[in-house]
Protein backbone atom coordinates (compact mmCIF):
# COMPACT_ATOMS: atom_id res chain seq x y z
CA UNK A 1 0.00 0.00 0.00
CA UNK A 2 1.20 3.21 -1.08
CA UNK A 3 -0.14 6.98 -1.18
CA UNK A 4 -0.69 9.66 -4.04
CA UNK A 5 2.31 12.15 -3.37
CA UNK A 6 1.77 14.66 -6.10
CA UNK A 7 -0.53 15.14 -8.84
CA UNK A 8 0.18 17.20 -12.04
CA UNK A 9 -1.97 17.57 -15.69
CA UNK A 10 -1.29 19.95 -18.83
CA UNK A 11 -4.37 21.49 -20.60
CA UNK A 12 -2.61 21.11 -24.13
CA UNK A 13 0.64 18.97 -25.79
CA UNK A 14 3.85 20.80 -24.33
CA UNK A 15 1.62 23.21 -22.34
CA UNK A 16 2.83 24.15 -18.73
CA UNK A 17 2.92 21.53 -15.89
CA UNK A 18 -0.06 23.00 -13.51
CA UNK A 19 0.70 20.72 -10.06
CA UNK A 20 -2.70 20.49 -8.33
CA UNK A 21 -3.68 18.99 -4.48
CA UNK A 22 -7.01 17.11 -5.68
CA UNK A 23 -8.23 16.30 -9.12
CA UNK A 24 -11.23 14.85 -10.37
CA UNK A 25 -10.54 11.64 -12.34
CA UNK A 26 -13.64 10.83 -14.92
CA UNK A 27 -14.27 8.25 -17.56
CA UNK A 28 -14.15 10.71 -20.37
CA UNK A 29 -11.24 12.54 -19.60
CA UNK A 30 -9.41 10.79 -16.71
CA UNK A 31 -7.63 13.85 -14.34
CA UNK A 32 -9.82 17.22 -15.11
CA UNK A 33 -7.86 19.41 -16.88
CA UNK A 34 -5.59 17.16 -18.79
CA UNK A 35 -5.63 16.74 -22.43
CA UNK A 36 -4.24 12.71 -22.65
CA UNK A 37 -7.34 11.43 -20.60
CA UNK A 38 -9.80 12.14 -23.29
CA UNK A 39 -11.22 8.77 -25.00
CA UNK A 40 -11.72 10.51 -28.11
CA UNK A 41 -14.69 7.22 -28.89
CA UNK A 42 -12.73 4.75 -27.93
CA UNK A 43 -11.03 3.26 -25.14
CA UNK A 44 -8.13 5.10 -24.56
CA UNK A 45 -4.95 3.45 -22.83
CA UNK A 46 -3.33 6.33 -21.64
CA UNK A 47 -5.69 8.12 -19.53
CA UNK A 48 -4.08 8.45 -16.50
CA UNK A 49 -0.04 8.28 -16.39
CA UNK A 50 1.68 7.45 -12.92
CA UNK A 51 5.20 6.96 -11.66
CA UNK A 52 7.03 5.65 -8.26
CA UNK A 53 8.83 8.60 -6.82
CA UNK A 54 11.47 6.36 -6.00
CA UNK A 55 11.87 5.34 -9.80
CA UNK A 56 12.06 9.37 -10.95
CA UNK A 57 14.85 9.71 -7.99
CA UNK A 58 17.27 7.08 -9.52
CA UNK A 59 16.70 8.35 -12.58
CA UNK A 60 17.66 11.85 -12.43
CA UNK A 61 20.57 11.12 -9.39
CA UNK A 62 22.12 8.92 -12.50
CA UNK A 63 22.11 11.85 -14.69
CA UNK A 64 23.19 13.66 -11.87
CA UNK A 65 20.16 16.37 -12.21
CA UNK A 66 18.02 17.82 -9.65
CA UNK A 67 14.10 18.18 -11.63
CA UNK A 68 11.28 18.04 -10.34
CA UNK A 69 8.83 14.87 -10.76
CA UNK A 70 6.50 17.05 -12.58
CA UNK A 71 9.06 17.16 -15.96
CA UNK A 72 8.21 13.88 -16.54
CA UNK A 73 4.48 14.67 -17.48
CA UNK A 74 3.09 11.93 -15.36
CA UNK A 75 0.21 12.42 -13.81
CA UNK A 76 0.55 11.02 -10.33
CA UNK A 77 3.60 10.66 -8.44
CA UNK A 78 3.41 7.33 -6.61
CA UNK A 79 4.99 6.50 -2.79
CA UNK A 80 5.65 3.74 -1.02
CA UNK A 81 4.00 1.40 -3.87
CA UNK A 82 5.59 -0.39 -6.73
CA UNK A 83 3.35 -0.44 -9.67
CA UNK A 84 2.27 -3.63 -10.95
CA UNK A 85 4.39 -4.25 -14.59
CA UNK A 86 1.28 -6.15 -16.14
CA UNK A 87 -1.58 -5.24 -18.40
CA UNK A 88 -4.70 -5.70 -16.15
CA UNK A 89 -3.71 -4.76 -13.16
CA UNK A 90 -5.69 -2.76 -11.16
CA UNK A 91 -5.25 0.15 -8.53
CA UNK A 92 -7.15 1.78 -6.36
CA UNK A 93 -7.17 5.04 -5.17
CA UNK A 94 -8.69 6.51 -2.06
CA UNK A 95 -12.91 5.09 -1.42
CA UNK A 96 -13.62 5.47 -5.13
CA UNK A 97 -10.89 5.82 -8.39
CA UNK A 98 -10.13 2.23 -9.85
CA UNK A 99 -7.32 2.50 -12.78
CA UNK A 100 -6.36 -0.62 -15.49
CA UNK A 101 -3.03 -0.60 -16.23
CA UNK A 102 -2.69 -0.49 -20.01
CA UNK A 103 1.02 -0.40 -21.06
CA UNK A 104 4.52 1.08 -19.78
CA UNK A 105 4.87 4.85 -20.19
CA UNK A 106 7.59 5.02 -23.17
CA UNK A 107 10.04 7.64 -21.89
CA UNK A 108 10.38 10.21 -25.21
CA UNK A 109 12.34 12.68 -26.57
CA UNK A 110 11.50 15.35 -24.53
CA UNK A 111 13.52 13.52 -21.10
CA UNK A 112 16.60 14.05 -23.46
CA UNK A 113 16.02 17.39 -24.36
CA UNK A 114 15.73 18.02 -20.16
CA UNK A 115 19.02 15.93 -19.69
CA UNK A 116 20.95 13.92 -21.85
CA UNK A 117 20.90 10.18 -20.72
CA UNK A 118 17.48 10.93 -18.80
CA UNK A 119 15.58 9.05 -21.65
CA UNK A 120 17.71 6.20 -21.46
CA UNK A 121 17.93 6.14 -17.30
CA UNK A 122 13.89 5.57 -17.62
CA UNK A 123 14.25 3.07 -19.88
CA UNK A 124 14.81 -0.38 -17.72
CA UNK A 125 11.96 -2.19 -15.73
CA UNK A 126 9.68 0.09 -16.67
CA UNK A 127 11.07 3.11 -14.87
CA UNK A 128 8.97 5.22 -16.91
CA UNK A 129 5.82 4.21 -15.61
CA UNK A 130 2.60 3.16 -16.37
CA UNK A 131 -0.21 4.28 -18.09
CA UNK A 132 -3.74 2.91 -16.90
CA UNK A 133 -7.10 3.72 -18.24
CA UNK A 134 -10.11 4.57 -15.76
CA UNK A 135 -12.50 2.47 -14.78
CA UNK A 136 -14.23 3.99 -11.97
CA UNK A 137 -14.32 7.66 -11.67
CA UNK A 138 -13.91 9.66 -8.14
CA UNK A 139 -12.00 12.49 -6.72
CA UNK A 140 -8.37 12.05 -5.29
CA UNK A 141 -5.74 14.18 -3.83
CA UNK A 142 -2.47 14.38 -2.67
CA UNK A 143 -1.97 11.60 0.76
CA UNK A 144 -4.77 9.51 -0.62
CA UNK A 145 -3.99 5.99 -0.37
CA UNK A 146 -3.17 3.66 -3.65
CA UNK A 147 -3.34 0.14 -3.26
CA UNK A 148 -3.21 -2.88 -6.20
CA UNK A 149 -6.30 -4.69 -5.96
CA UNK A 150 -6.22 -8.17 -6.02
Amino acid sequence: MGWIAGIARHAFAKAPIETIDRARVTLEGGIAGDFRGAMKGKPHKRQVTLIEAGDWAAAIDQVGHNIPWEQRRANLLVEGLDLPQAAGKRLRIGADVVLEVTVETEPCERMEALAEGLRAALTPDWRGGVCTMVIAPGEIGVGDEIRIEE
